[in-house]
């Protein structure tokens, strides 16, 4: 008996299969500085035509402030008046009021190897990035503060927020030429280190497979104090592995190899039910906790996900 709990798959001499896609290192500089600005057009044009002010409603600031004193006009609410400055000037003013909206966003991503995984169009590591540099457009545009807990079994990088589009595109470039020092994954740390660092309420959203053990405290705690988002991202073969008789599995994580007969169907059928397990946690933790957990494959489109979600939060 073994374990094929975060085992992912590459073909062996025995079979003449396709290789699953695994994200190559971007070593060129000016391929980094087109990729970033890639993202950039089309997080932008998300941003500006999709869901950016869907994100503002799911997301409120801390409350409402005086903003200045005008004509009262009809409709206004009578509660509003400035009964000072209406004796003073012979007639009605009322008061106008505006959203105390700078709120932070973190970030916290999971860099560990498993998320090199992927078979259909992209990495579960490209899906990560793109749907972080999307919210993080958003939040820029909306005058928040944005900020990214790269991790894997240690904090592998803090940038703490800050506003605007240079910084966004300080992280975008980060999560595309970052190399972390462990393949390793530990969500528990990385959630106490939010913890301590985040003071005030944030939201913080969690992108990672959750191919992780005893992170429901942290979470806990986290989620008691933040607006905590869970983004689980998997691949179609992370849920089943087709039949394509003698491969040599590797664990990305911890280096193992050994050979699987995936036409064995007791097999599989172990397989198929870790996947379940770990997706079943997820969502049990965050709904303990009262968090909200979105589930995304790779090569879906996750715009549309994201904007029901958004849509739903209002």
């Amino acid at each position: 008996m073994f374990s094929l709990r975060k085992n992912k798959y590459k073909s062996s001499q025995h079979n003449n299969i396709n290789t699953p896609l695994i994200t190559e290192d971007i070593d060129n500089e000016a391929s980094i500085a087109s990729r970033v600005r890639e993202l950039e057009i089309k997080s932008k044009r998300l941003t500006n035509h999709m869901f950016s002010g869907e994100y503002h409603s799911a997301f409120k600031g801390r409350g409402m402030a005086f903003k200045e004193v005008r004509e009262y006009q009809p409709g206004d609410d009578i509660r509003f008046i400035e009964w000072n400055v209406s004796a003073r000037m012979g007639h009605a003013y009322s008061k106008l009021f505006e959203e105390e909206r700078e709120l932070s966003v973190y970030l916290l991503i999971d860099t560990s190897a498993s998320n090199l995984f992927g078979t259909y169009k992209q990495s579960k590591k490209d899906l990560i990035t793109e749907i972080s540099a999307a919210i993080a457009f958003s939040a820029v545009s909306n005058n928040d503060k944005i900020s990214t807990i790269l991790f894997s079994d240690r904090i592998e990088k803090y940038v703490p927020a800050k506003k605007g589009r240079q910084h966004v595109l300080r992280i975008v470039r980060e999560l595309l030429s970052f190399n972390p020092q462990s393949g390793k994954t530990d969500l528990e740390r990385a959630l106490r280190f939010l913890s301590s660092t985040a003071k005030h309420k944030s939201i913080v959203f969690i992108l990672s497979d959750f191919v992780a053990d005893s992170y429901d405290q942290a979470l806990g705690v986290a989620a008691k104090k933040h607006d905590v988002i869970g983004i689980q991202v998997f691949d179609r073969m992370d849920m089943q592995l087709p039949r394509i008789g003698l491969v040599e599995i590797s664990d990305p994580e911890s280096g193992d190899h050994f050979l699987f007969d995936s036409n064995n169907k007791n097999a599989r059928l172990r397989y198929s039910k870790q996947f379940d397990e770990i997706t079943a946690q997820a969502r049990s933790q965050f709904k303990k906790v009262g968090a909200d957990l979105l589930q995304i494959e790779t090569g879906q489109d996750f715009v549309g996900i994201l904007q029901q979600f958004f849509i739903k939060r209002k």
